[in-house]
């Protein structure tokens, strides 16, 4: 392919190289990027390092029945072998396989266990999502600081809330309005229903805890309703696959439409940027250095302003191999804190029953979310031997003709035992915080390279006692909940958890108030080159035990209003 084909030309500015500003990551938050900055009138070009990806063209499966695919959704012998990482959970699935990252091609260093789930192609992650969208309180932005945990936030939350309001209206966010002060409401679209079991269940928990407990639908960036050039969801449960009807928020459905509209935006995949380029005597950032994925050829591009959106240990990544001969460490790495201070949510462990007393009730047709309970651990007078908390995901279902048959015979007596629907089961898995601890960090490998000879990543980070004790109260609470909602047969699960495999890593450039202890500013300017913006998951200062992509948004969409005023 060659460069007039492979670069979607806008504006002349290619023809020199020049740009007003670059967006390295075409995902959440480099979507969000290129279209908030293109509004505003700024040349911009955004750098994938996968393939291009179209909107509708490219959802290959996602009109095809299950038996319509070669092995019917399941994975091959070959695609095990070359994607260990992904079969280590329930990603692997033959519709999605070629949607993640290749990984023989990627490799990463575990010193300790690390899931990467990666996805190099046009619209990154925000495809695969799981679409989940909830705010953070001062509950969370004040909580390092109450409790004398890494360093405080920069930010509160009356800072980002009109930016939650901004980027909700937007991408569409379906909801109840709950009145919770620390999962606060935002601009929803109306919500999708619970069902009768977890309406009564939801119920029973609000009584038996006298309101200080809540199941609520889960908040989801599906469409309820259609909204300009999108149409609403279609309720076919198949997101992942990519919606050929723009009926969830991703890059390719919402914000690169948006940013193409306004033909400021330029978008060059297969480029793997490798540095940004400094000016040691300006103190700022010049542009970014490119190997191209394909011909392997090295390209520079310059701009006034670099956004990193390439995701928390990608974005990391480009600031420790830039800037190398002032910082060793990398751009961004005076503090000590770049590549530190990773954090991630959680999971794989919970509890589920049996609910009696709804056989004549059956579910109607799909839904893209399920219910969520918010935390209610360490709040208000509630207080545990540990810090911070969880919340819960699940769902209440009748199970169907899949469902393990009791009787073991064959013929007419299977039919017949699968003519009727299954028990009524209710579960969820909780999602907890992860501290953010210097000690869990990235590094660059010294020696071992990835397919184009670059440095790979090295993994150190675990779980600690604070999160060890957490996973005990997230089985003990929800099976005590269960049961007081009248749930029978409620049994517990740990599935185990290795860093990364929430798909919420976070932390590896955090934003802070002084420079010595953080890489970034208030207003995600790396404090050692003000025009360089680091907005996705790298920024956090800490996690919450909320799904975090609302938040990426939010503050991409700021710090790009900022940028776009050059007031700084």
């Amino acid at each position: 392919m060659s460069d007039t084909t492979r670069v979607n030309i806008n504006n002349r500015a290619a023809e020199t190289n020049t740009f007003d500003a670059i967006v390295v990551g075409s995902g959440i938050s480099g979507g969000w990027a290129a279209k908030e900055l293109a509004e505003k009138g700024l040349r911009v070009l955004m750098l994938e390092r996968g393939r291009p990806f179209e909107h509708i063209t490219d959802y290959k499966t996602a009109n095809l029945m299950k038996w319509e695919l070669p092995h019917r959704g399941e994975t091959t012998q070959q695609q095990r072998n070359d994607y260990p990482v992904i079969h280590r959970g329930w990603a692997a699935n033959e519709a999605v396989m070629d949607y993640w990252a290749n990984e023989k091609d990627n490799p990463y260093i575990e010193k300790k266990p690390f899931t990467w789930w990666r996805s190099y192609q046009m619209g990154g992650r925000s495809i695969l999502w799981g679409r989940q969208s909830y705010r953070l309180s001062d509950l969370d932005f004040e909580a390092n600081l109450k409790e004398g945990v890494g360093i405080d936030w920069p930010i509160r939350y009356r800072d980002i809330a009109p930016w939650y309001d901004h980027v909700e209206k937007f991408a569409g966010i379906a909801g109840s309005k709950e009145g919770i002060s620390h999962l606060p409401d935002g601009a929803f679209l109306p919500p999708f229903p619970l069902n009768l079991v977890e309406k009564d269940v939801a119920s029973r928990i609000k009584s038996h805890y006298k309101g200080e407990r809540h199941l609520i639908i889960g908040r989801v960036a599906n469409l309820t309703q259609a909204i300009p050039d999108r149409t609403g969801c279609q309720y076919r449960n198949r997101c992942w696959e990519g919606c050929p009807f723009g009926g969830y928020f991703s890059t390719q459905s919402s914000t690169l439409p948006a940013a193409m509209k306004t033909g400021n935006l330029t978008v060059r995949p297969f480029s793997i940027v490798t540095r940004v380029l400094y000016d040691k005597d300006q103190k700022r950032a010049t542009g970014v250095e490119v190997l191209d994925a394909e011909n392997n050829n090295t390209y520079t591009f310059n701009s006034k302003i670099v956004f990193l959106c390439a995701s928390a240990l990608n974005s990391a990544w480009i600031l420790m191999n830039s800037a190398t001969e002032i910082w060793p460490d990398g751009l961004g790495s005076s503090s000590d804190e770049l590549g530190h201070n990773i954090m991630d949510h959680h999971y794989n462990i919970g509890a589920s029953g049996d609910v009696d007393g709804y056989e004549d009730f059956y579910v109607e047709g799909r839904r893209p979310t399920g219910f969520y309970i918010p935390r209610f651990v360490n709040v208000g007078n509630d207080k545990r031997e540990y810090l911070r908390g969880f919340g819960y995901q699940g769902a209440a279902n009748r199970q169907g003709w899949s469902r393990e048959v009791a009787e073991m015979n064959v013929g007419a007596g299977l039919k017949e035992a699968l003519t009727e629907p299954g028990p009524w089961r209710i579960g969820a898995t909780g999602f907890g915080e992860i501290l953010p601890y210097h000690e869990n960090k990235i590094t660059l490998s010294k020696t071992v390279k990835d397919k184009w000879g670059l440095p790979v990543l090295e993994m150190d980070a675990e779980l600690k006692e604070n999160e060890w004790k957490m996973r005990k109260d997230i089985q003990l609470e929800l099976k005590a909940m269960l049961e007081a909602s009248g749930v029978k047969n409620v049994n517990t699960w740990d599935g185990g958890h290795a860093m990364g495999h929430g798909i919420h890593e976070m932390g590896t450039a955090r934003m802070g108030r002084d420079s010595k202890t953080s890489v970034l500013n208030g207003n995600n300017q790396v404090w050692d080159a003000l025009n360089v913006f680091v907005t996705d998951g790298a920024c956090m200062t800490s996690s919450g035990c909320q799904n975090p992509s609302l938040t990426y948004m939010a503050l991409t969409a700021r710090a790009a209003h900022f940028a776009a005023a050059g007031k700084w």
